[in-house]
């Protein structure tokens, strides 16, 4: 394995683990709720395995993320960021402008 493959291991464990984290959920009730044994997520987050394609999928739904948002790591809500940007979506572009100002003050300086 290239060192390459276990810096991509180690982001995937510590995205997995901060995301189950911000749910609030132990990784056995995780493991369990997507039809692991109890120590799959532990596994997981500990580097010793990785999952396949189609536990991974299991994994973004219990999430209620993509896995374009699992593996968004400058998005540290991706669930709630989801929620927003729909809602603004149906917002008229006037109202957006005003967000966007309130947003630009909330930032500067960051």
């Amino acid at each position: 394995m290239q060192n390459k493959d276990i810096v991509y291991e180690e982001t995937f464990a510590l995205r997995l683990s901060k995301l189950r984290n911000q749910k609030g959920v132990s990784a056995r009730d995780m493991s369990l709720s997507i039809g692991q044994n109890p120590n799959y997520i532990n596994h997981i987050e500990n580097g010793k395995s990785l999952p396949s394609l189609t536990v991974f999928f299991y994994i973004c739904e219990f999430l209620n993320i993509t896995p374009s948002e699992f593996f968004d790591l400058d998005s540290s809500q991706p669930e709630a960021l989801r929620e927003l940007t729909e809602k603004l979506k149906k917002l008229p572009p006037e109202y957006l402008s005003h967000i966007e100002a309130i947003v630009d003050g909330l930032t500067e300086g960051k």
